[in-house]
């Protein structure tokens, strides 16, 4: 399946249904009246973070989305029957944005998170409303409001708890291949990764996603290479495995090119917590490892840790490392849901209150 995490989608709700303009018509009844009903409502568009997608695939092609008009209204006081809802499902971790990309609508970063994009028109009045003691038979209905149009764009961020940065070849995708099932493309050359990839690593009895991004280089800034746009992957992750790889003759330019890079795209990625990994450790000298840790240490206050993906030396320090702070993370941010969930409640209640007037206990 290609991996796609942006698209530009159209979205139309429906119409609203007409209202009628009828008469009762029975035998025996002398002064029949208006009897016309309302129109049914249009559907809505709706969006709907679900489990099992990775990608925005569906919307690359297909990219015109609109949801029926509702029903028009008919005699005998019947109300035109309302539209279904469209329910667009997108991966978790989607963002919506407008067309220009200027304004974010929504950020549908929970499993079951939804939004309304486009809300379907209500139906038109019947003659049934327009009747008065001075007007006994209107000939009068409307119609249907219209729905909601506009043009949008997808953007995907998926959703892991520790990420992979680093150069061209440093080692990422031979790590993700050892810790977790996922079998990301490796080769003798830079750029083997083309498209994030994701596994989820088994670490003692805890599990925790992670993410691998293509390599930055320097001017990625200003679109060379891939450029910035899979950083965007990462901005979720409670934690950063910037590997660097320890052949390089140049080991504090190597981490200096990827931190000014992370630092060009902002978006508080030098803010979270960061592992530096020396990978690539079974390919120099023992006597040189001690040597490209210390030069890492006077450019860098974070924890350097020597490993090889390919023999797996180091490779469970790392894990321990990484789970330390994906553990802290996880705990915040169900601390922060509970929070704002409690919030909403209480705003709940005190809406509810308001609505009844106030109440007291006995």
């Amino acid at each position: 399946m290609k991996f796609v995490d942006q698209a530009r989608i159209f979205v139309k709700s429906g119409d609203g249904g007409n209202g009628c303009v009828a008469f009762r018509r029975e035998k025996f009844i002398e002064y029949g009246g208006p009897n016309g009903g309302d129109g049914g409502k249009g559907g809505n568009i709706i969006l709907e973070a679900v489990d099992g997608l990775n990608t925005l695939v569906d919307y690359r092609y297909a990219r015109h989305f609109k949801a029926r008009k509702g029903e028009n209204g008919s005699g005998r006081d019947r109300t035109g029957a309302s539209s279904p809802d469209v329910i667009l499902q997108v991966p978790v971790g989607t963002q919506i944005f407008d067309e220009d990309e200027d304004f974010l609508i929504a950020d549908l970063d929970n499993l079951g998170d939804r939004i309304v994009l486009c809300k379907g028109g209500d139906g038109g009045l019947g003659n049934t409303h327009f009747k008065t003691s001075t007007n006994r038979a209107p000939r009068k209905a409307t119609p249907g409001h219209p729905g909601e149009e506009r043009w949008v764009t997808l953007r995907l961020k998926l959703i892991a708890d520790a990420g992979l940065v680093g150069l061209p070849n440093a080692g990422k995708s031979t790590f993700l291949s050892v810790v977790s099932a996922a079998k990301p493309k490796i080769a003798d050359y830079p750029f083997t990764t083309l498209a994030p990839q994701l596994g989820v690593v088994g670490f003692k009895s805890h599990e925790f996603v992670l993410a691998d991004i293509p390599g930055l280089i320097e001017g990625a800034s200003e679109g060379v290479g891939l450029g910035h746009r899979f950083l965007g992957h990462v901005e979720r992750c409670g934690v950063l495995l910037h590997l660097i790889d320890a052949t390089q003759d140049d080991i504090q330019g190597a981490y200096e090119t990827i931190m000014e890079e992370l630092d060009l795209y902002d978006a508080g990625l030098l803010d979270k917590p960061m592992i530096i990994g020396l990978n690539k450790c079974d390919a120099i000298p023992e006597e040189f490892i001690e040597e490209k840790m210390n030069e890492l240490a006077e450019v860098t206050d974070c924890e350097v840790i020597p490993l090889s993906g390919a023999t797996g030396f180091g490779v469970q320090k790392v894990l321990a490392a990484l789970w330390e702070v994906v553990a802290d993370d996880r705990a915040r941010r169900i601390a922060e849901r509970a929070a704002k969930e409690g919030e909403k409640a209480v705003k709940t209640v005190s809406e509810d209150e308001d609505s009844s007037g106030g109440w007291s206990p006995l």
